[in-house]
Order: C-alpha cells, then sequence, then structure tokens
C-alpha cells in the first residue's frame, strides 16, 4: 500500500490535511508525494474491526515543512479508548477508511519553516500526531514542552487531563467541594481525581478491583470505593447524608443510574463518556427535586468554538505537568508495532491511566 499520511489539522505526515474530529487529530492515508521521501513506519485502520485488524505499514515520511510549519519525529504516542471505538466504526464520528490510529503525540523538532520564530530545532513538542514515526504540523498547533519534562509523560496528559480540566470549570468545582470520580483508574478518571485534588476538592474515588484502587489512592484520592457492590450507601455516608456536589462520570449505564440517587443539592453530573457500553437515559424528576444539573461537553466542541479557551487549559497543564503539580499515570509502554496490544489491554480493562506507545 502505498500511503500519505495526513494528521492533524493541520498536521501532515506526508501532505496536506483533513482537520480536527471532535478536538481529535485524526490521520488518514492520501495517495500523492511530495519529493524524494525515505520511508517511516504507522500503524493503519484499513477495516473496521477492531485492534486486532490493525496493521503496520512502509510509508514515504513527510517531506519538508512549508514556511509556517515543523516537522517532528515522534518519541511517545498516547493511546485511549477512544482509539478502540474508531478502530471499530463506534465512534461518533469516524474517517474515512483507511486512517493512522492515535491522535497525540511528543517528540523533538528536526526541521522548522522560514516563518517560524517561536519553535526551534531540537525543541519538545506535544503535537496532534497518531502512531507515526514523524509528523509536519502548522507551528501555531504545538505545544512546546519545557525542558526537563518527561516526554512520556507529556504524550499520556494531553487528551485526559484536558478532558478533566474542562469537566471541572464546566463543573464549576470549588475548593472544599465533594468529587465522585467513577472508573478512576482509567485515563481520564485518574486525571480527574489528579486535577480534582490540585482545585481543592473532597475526592471519593470508585473503581472496580482494589488493585486499581491502591493507585488511584497514590495520587490522593480521599476516600476510595469498589464499586462492584454498589457505591450509592457509601457515598451517602461519607458526605453525612448530603451526597457529592460534582460526579464525573466516563462510564455510564448503571453506574450513571446510581450516581443519580447519591447527588448533592445543586449537584453537577458530568457527562464524560460510555466506557460501560451504553448511554444512560436521566430521570429528569431526580434533577428537579434536587436543583441539580447534567452538563455534557466535549474537547472538540471547546476547541471548534472557542479555540482560545482550549490553548489556554493546555498551556496551564503543560505548566503543571512541568512544575510536578500533576502526576500522569503510565502502566503500559509498548513499542509501535504492539499497537494493537495496547488497545486490547484497554479493551479487557487491564490498562491503568494510560497506555504509552514507544519507538523500539
Amino acid at each position: 500500500m502505498q500511503s500519505n499520511i495526513v494528521s492533524p489539522g493541520p498536521c501532515r505526515c506526508q501532505l496536506n490535511t483533513i482537520g480536527c474530529l471532535v478536538g481529535l487529530w485524526v490521520v488518514v492515508a492520501t495517495t500523492k508525494t511530495r519529493g524524494s521521501l525515505d520511508s517511516m513506519k504507522a500503524i493503519f485502520c484499513e477495516k473496521l474491526e477492531g485492534p486486532d485488524a490493525l496493521v503496520m505499514r512502509e510509508v514515504a515520511e513527510p517531506g519538508p515543512p512549508s514556511p509556517i510549519e515543523i516537522k517532528v519525529a515522534i518519541e511517545a504516542r498516547g493511546v485511549s479508548f477512544t482509539d478502540v471505538l474508531m478502530s471499530k466504526g463506534e465512534y461518533q464520528v469516524q474517517p474515512t477508511l483507511p486512517f493512522v490510529i492515535g491522535g497525540e503525540g511528543a517528540g523533538r523538532v528536526t526541521e522548522i519553516g522560514s516563518d517560524v520564530n517561536n519553535i526551534a530545532v531540537g525543541d519538545a513538542v506535544l503535537v496532534g500526531a497518531g502512531c507515526v514515526e514523524q509528523v509536519v504540523v502548522e507551528a501555531q498547533r504545538a505545544t512546546v514542552i519545557p525542558e526537563g519534562t518527561n516526554l512520556e509523560s507529556a504524550a499520556s496528559f494531553r487528551s485526559n487531563y484536558v478532558t478533566a480540566f474542562y469537566a471541572m470549570q464546566r463543573g464549576r468545582l470549588t475548593p472544599g467541594e465533594t468529587l465522585l470520580v467513577h472508573g478512576a483508574a482509567g485515563g481520564v478518571g485518574l486525571a480527574a481525581v489528579d486535577v480534582g485534588k490540585l482545585m481543592g476538592a473532597t475526592v471519593i474515588a470508585t473503581a472496580g478491583s482494589d488493585d486499581k484502587l491502591a493507585v488511584v489512592g497514590q495520587l490522593g484520592a480521599d476516600h476510595l470505593i469498589n464499586y462492584s457492590s454498589g457505591f450509592r450507601d457509601e457515598v451517602k455516608d461519607l458526605t453525612d447524608g448530603k451526597g457529592a456536589d460534582v460526579i464525573y462520570d466516563p462510564v455510564g449505564g448503571d453506574v450513571f443510574d446510581e450516581s443519580m440517587r447519591c447527588i448533592a443539592p445543586f449537584g453537577r453530573i458530568l457527562i464524560v463518556g460510555f466506557t460501560g457500553g451504553r448511554p444512560a437515559l436521566a430521570k429528569t424528576n431526580h434533577l428537579l427535586i434536587k436543583d441539580a444539573e447534567l452538563i455534557g461537553f466535549t474537547i472538540g466542541g471547546l476547541a471548534r468554538n472557542d479555540p482560545v479557551w482550549a490553548r489556554r487549559n493546555q498551556e496551564v497543564l503543560m505548566q503543571w505537568l512541568a512544575s510536578g503539580r500533576i502526576h500522569p499515570y503510565i502502566s503500559h509502554r509498548l513499542p509501535l508495532e504492539r499497537t494493537a496490544e495496547a488497545l486490547n489491554l484497554i479493551t479487557n480493562r487491564k490498562v491503568i491511566g494510560k497506555a504509552i506507545i514507544i519507538n523500539d
């Protein structure tokens, strides 16, 4: 298969761009070439049959950057449950086949365009990049990673921490409030625990096993609940019968239904996702009685509708990462050719925090 890889808006592994899908930088294959190019590896989704159908291809590496672009050698790539869904065709927005899986990466700048003056060759940057070895992106869409910051940590935090931070903003979390985080051992859940503590909340974290909760406790959660046998009564007990002020729910389904029974007056439920397999139907009478709110959000919506806010959030998070105020947790590091294995580990709930795709 001869391919050009096109990536995050604008980002090209070889040429051109297709833009951003719901805040995720999607990489797709094209057929154009540009100049005489060496080859590189990329992980393609060519049919919507899940992670095991992914294939690694040798493709032409990107050509030189345009005046406003930079070329980046990727060293670490974050993968997530979203990538699992996209490999099956189950995500709410789907690129045209074939496309390169993944959407976030960290690496070093190897070339800069003639008009780029805020990024230098050798700088570490965070970019929208799939599971590829090199990309070309517009310089304005790259975030410089402070020197001394671990690139694997940088690659692991973009989608998870951006989601968690924006959620807390939408939920108007204030110091002293109680934050209930479901799926707390997953990527977006563990990030919410970390950000919630940083913002001064009392954090109650739920997960499906004691081993996972032990890791969540290391990030500072105040209370840990194994929700395999339910959580409503324990949340009520921990809050003197009041319930949680803010509930962060990436699970949905039965977890959401039970959350409606332990929300505090004037509480807010944040709809993060549906890893439990199904969206839930809200009983609006419960919201009415509790003067409560149900809040949906996407980081893609923020990026489209208020890019200044989105950019500011990412800069704040990068400062927190560089100063050690947030602590991305990586449970698995796998080479590029084992990307499918990484996604299967996510599917089977073996990953705590983040799985990272690294160079050999």
